[in-house]
């Protein structure tokens, strides 16, 4: 079922909700243990942590694994892995104790707390709330501005939020879903407008140590410090990302700082087992007390903005939600009958999910120092499944199947394009590419004839710079450093008189990842110095 308003959507869910159990089976699936190493070696992943917790009592956590790919050290219940995007429902939390002090409310205007805060729109920025923050229905494209901090950057979170101004929209204003990272950059910045602390230091005092989640980290020099963590791994060495054998990561190259807000927490197992029983208790801690009140837990469920469903394939269709909804920081699905609430996350290197069934009493988080998603969609379900009461249904093997065959498609496209480009141009002289090109938001870019060639170096982020190779008439492709960053395609633009007016980008790999948003950058030559 989809339905077109939220409130709609809050009335359909109490009737779905009849078909499904009321109670969750208890205690995790018989020789579940066993099983997650044998995906975990079926897979490759290096190391993979599960947080479960029924009725309010941990049932499992539990690490499998290393932390490091060819390393001896044991993952286990305190080591630490980054979250992504699960982070988002923190930032959340953070604001929800903030509205409990009274000091800000969901509905206030954006510019109520942060005077200077603009978007492209002026009536946008007028009307903005801490809510529209939260819920992906700005108006911004998908993953607007992330190259802002991906994979890291020179910018404050102040300079992030200033160039806002300059991204133009993609749609109309609370008119459609996208999803956006660079939004709960501006809730970070709205922390520390409202309480002189930076997102981190609030997150740090305010929500990880009074939530009891004492192994979590909210900075990246704490995360540095601390040995029992797990390192990011990825398979780069192929053409496509996601083939070839693992390989450990640059840790700098997860998120830039700026954007912490948006997914930057590392966590264990023990403290994900924490936060499920404050999300599941609405927000009180299993010690005694509340972390926020009863009221904020309602609202960070409440469906605001409606997600369009796309249908699963094949085997995998009865993964595909009845409803889909973004919350305040959570996705709410409708699968099978039984309201879930979830979200993923991914920073380059390790993914992770965090699931809850309120309505079984059940939540559960996986963590995952690689990018297996077959893995960790795989475990995800056959847990869900488990707690349903519904039979087993082969998930990990299905999700393998279809990640496998994606990557396969991802590579045949990328060599059809690469093997027949017209062996035409380039039309001026290498030289005459040279110079500064600026794009109003994300800044400059830098080309230079460097060895009898091209290089481009991209300003605002550092270590992202690489050769430009020509590759047909006037576009280039780059040829990065870093492997672990997804390569352009850079056409430059020629006016009437044969200079370069500007030039344009998309990511050379149809499977890259949204927040190389290169096709956003309009870049044009100036004459100032970068």
């Amino acid at each position: 079922m989809v339905c077109k308003r939220p409130d709609a959507l809050r009335l359909a869910i109490p009737l779905l909700l009849a078909l499904v159990p009321s109670v969750a089976l208890a205690d995790p699936p018989k020789g579940f243990a066993e099983h997650v190493e044998q995906l975990r070696l079926d897979s490759g992943a290096p190391g993979i942590a599960i947080a479960i917790v029924e009725h309010g009592q941990t049932t499992l956590s539990q690490g499998w694994g290393v932390r490091q790919q060819g390393g001896s050290e044991k993952v286990d219940e305190r080591t630490i892995f980054p979250t992504g995007s699960t982070g988002k429902a923190f930032t959340v939390a953070a604001i929800a104790t903030l509205v409990d002090q009274g000091k800000l409310g969901w509905d206030d205007k954006v510019i109520d707390h942060i005077p200077w805060f603009q978007m492209y729109d002026p009536w946008v920025t007028r009307e903005m709330t801490i809510r529209d923050l939260m819920v992906h229905r700005s108006g911004l494209g998908l993953g607007a501005g992330d190259l802002m901090f991906v994979p890291r950057t020179y910018l404050s979170r102040k300079e992030t939020v200033e160039r806002l101004r300059y991204i133009k929209p993609a749609a109309s204003f609370r008119s459609a879903y996208a999803y956006d990272n660079v939004l709960y950059v501006v809730l970070g910045q709205l922390i520390e407008e409202v309480t002189g602390k930076t997102w981190e230091e609030y997150m740090a005092s305010e929500v990880l140590a009074r939530g009891g989640m004492t192994d979590s980290t909210a900075t990246y020099d704490a995360r540095y410090a601390t040995s029992n963590r797990a390192l990011p791994h990825g398979r780069v060495s192929d053409v496509i990302r996601g083939l070839g054998p693992n390989s450990v990561l640059d840790e700098r190259n997860e998120l830039g700082r700026n954007a912490m807000p948006a997914g930057g927490l590392a966590m264990s197992a023990n403290d994900l087992a924490q936060w499920l029983k404050i999300q599941l208790g609405h927000g009180a801690l299993p010690s005694g007390g509340r972390l926020f009140s009863e009221a904020a837990g309602r609202e960070m469920w409440t469906p605001v903005t409606i997600q369009p469903i796309d249908a699963w394939p094949d085997d995998l269709a009865p993964a595909t939600p009845q409803s889909s909804a973004y919350a305040l920081g959570w996705d709410v699905e409708t699968y099978r009958g039984a309201r879930m609430i979830w979200h993923s996350g991914g920073v380059f290197g390790a993914i992770a999910v965090v699931v809850l069934l309120p309505d079984q009493d059940v939540g559960f988080a996986i963590v995952i120092n690689s990018e297996e998603a077959a893995l960790r969609r795989g475990l995800m379900y056959e847990l869900i499944d488990h707690y349903l009461g519904l039979p087993d249904n082969d998930w990990y093997a299905k999700w393998d199947r279809f990640v496998d065959a994606r990557l396969e498609g991802g590579k045949a496209a990328l060599a059809q394009m690469q093997d027949k480009p017209a062996q035409v141009g380039p039309s001026l002289p290498l030289g005459s590419y040279a110079g500064t090109y600026r794009d109003p938001w994300y800044g400059d870019v830098v080309v230079s004839e460097r060895d009898g060639g091209l290089w481009i170096n991209f300003a605002s982020t550092p270590r992202m710079e690489g050769r430009l190779a020509h590759y047909q008439y006037d576009t280039f492709k780059t040829e990065l450093t870093d492997k672990a960053v997804e390569n352009a395609l850079v056409t430059f633009q020629l006016d009437a008189h044969g200079k370069v007016e500007r030039a344009k980008m998309v990511a050379a790999s149809p499977l890259a990842d949204f927040s190389y948003d290169y096709q956003d950058l309009d870049l044009t030559p100036v004459k100032d110095k970068p």
